[in-house]
């Protein structure tokens, strides 16, 4: 069996959620315990960090992540969805898991299932197991673990951590989660674990209540991350003052302070395990894309005209790529988008209805087979009020919105990773 084989084999022959949506979601955490003890535990070789939350987690995960390999730690890295490559999801320090690890794994796995074990794991739960098991060959000092969907039937949740973190909530797999931000609150506040302290990124009246119930009933100490004075430059994100002195965030954008504060409180806590330097907070939040490899998060992929591209997905995270959009001082400003079918895109019709006097928009569709078609897209849109071009293929539409803006203008590319995987390089 070669790479390529092995990954048809865990994308064919196990729901995966990218392709099947919800209809690949296996709550329980059953399978993923059977799946565990079948590799010997591994994730008890080494101590983890579990972060939850609607939005940000990977942003905070990677951040995370970049501060303690800076700090001297070797550092396992276990996030999704991947761009465009699976071993995205699997890194130590950095470097992405071999293909040849994948395709040794994807073989004891078929050896085992052919031994009738009688288990039937998904996507997301046998590939689980893949970076615990991964990590612990690799020896890792400590790994950053995002959750899935959700936290407390997440496949992640059978570890037990040294920190649980959740970001912040939003409405989003309102199917699989709950309908209300209290319920899905209750969701994530699942990682929470007896006597594990606990970071909550972002809450409100609603929430906040879900995450100090649930930590007192477990005996878990619980943080807030307050808000952190930051400005917004044009490559970066400046905060003047902070417990480990003035820092430069490489990732910019309102968002990416709000997920700094989360950061910087979680290492708060960490030091109590970790020797993490003030210059080891700087070295890692100054240089996240290029100590993890981060993408996808406003991140530039081309100037005149200044070029980003978001995999904003949910109604949380269009609220900021929107006001970000506002923000924005480049003229004309162009916003290219594209989701998957199963998206509910009323409230971001409503957010996109916001800029809609100031910024041309274009409807696009991923290549997935969940793919939204763009023409679908635009008619759902137009039912709404918003109007714009249509083009099937991304890559014609950003080349056709780059033109038009000029060297001057500003190009949004936003919505769903797989339209983000279908981005090309622009020449």
């Amino acid at each position: 069996m070669d790479y390529s084989q092995a990954i048809e084999l865990l994308y064919n022959s196990l729901p995966v959620f990218q392709h099947m949506g919800p209809g690949a979601y296996k709550p329980g955490l059953d399978t993923s315990r059977r799946l565990d003890d079948m590799a010997g535990n591994p994730h008890r070789a080494y101590p983890t960090i579990h972060v939850a939350g609607t939005n940000g987690k990977g942003s905070t995960a990677h951040t995370l992540a970049a501060i303690l390999r800076s700090a001297g730690y070797r550092t396992g890295l276990y996030t999704s969805p991947h761009i465009y490559d699976f071993r995205e999801r699997i890194r130590v320090d950095g470097e992405m898991i071999e293909e040849q690890a994948v395709v040794d794994f994807v073989e004891r796995w078929i050896e085992a299932r052919d031994s009738n074990l009688g288990l039937s794991p998904s996507f997301f739960e046998l590939t689980s197991t893949m970076a615990f098991e991964y990590f612990a060959r690799k020896k890792v000092d400590v790994a950053v673990i995002e959750t899935g969907l959700g936290g407390r039937l997440d496949s992640t949740n059978i570890i037990t951590p040294i920190l649980g973190i959740i970001t912040n909530i939003s409405l989003d797999h309102t199917s699989l989660l709950g309908d209300t931000r209290a319920q899905i609150a209750r969701e994530k506040a699942g990682i929470i674990k007896p006597g594990v302290p606990v970071v909550i990124g972002e809450c409100d009246d609603e929430t906040e209540p879900v995450f100090r119930d649930t930590a007192a009933a477990v005996g878990a100490e619980i943080h807030f991350a307050g808000p952190i004075e930051g400005r917004v430059e044009s490559d970066c994100n400046m905060y003047p003052s902070t417990p480990f002195g003035p820092l430069r965030g490489e990732l910019r954008g309102e968002c990416q302070r709000r997920n700094t504060a989360t950061v910087l409180k979680a290492v708060e806590v960490l030091r109590h395990s970790f020797d993490i330097s003030d210059e080891a907070v700087a070295r890692g939040i100054g240089n996240v894309t290029g100590l993890t490899h981060l993408f996808g998060r406003w991140s530039r992929v081309a100037e005149a005209p200044l070029t980003v591209c978001d995999t904003g997905h949910n109604q949380g995270g269009w609220e900021l790529i929107i006001n970000e959009l506002k923000n924005i001082e480049q003229r004309p400003r162009h916003l290219v988008m594209g989701f998957v079918a199963d998206k509910d895109l009323g409230h971001i019709f409503d957010l996109i209805d916001e800029v809609k006097d100031d910024v041309t928009l274009w409807f696009s569709g991923p290549s997935s087979q969940r793919g939204l078609p763009a023409s679908e897209l635009a008619a759902k849109a137009a039912e709404r009020g918003l109007t714009g071009y249509v083009e099937q293929d991304v890559n014609v539409a950003v080349s056709r919105a780059r033109e038009m803006a000029g060297d001057e203008g500003f190009v949004l590319i936003a919505g769903s990773n797989f339209l983000i995987a279908d981005l090309q390089k622009i020449k």
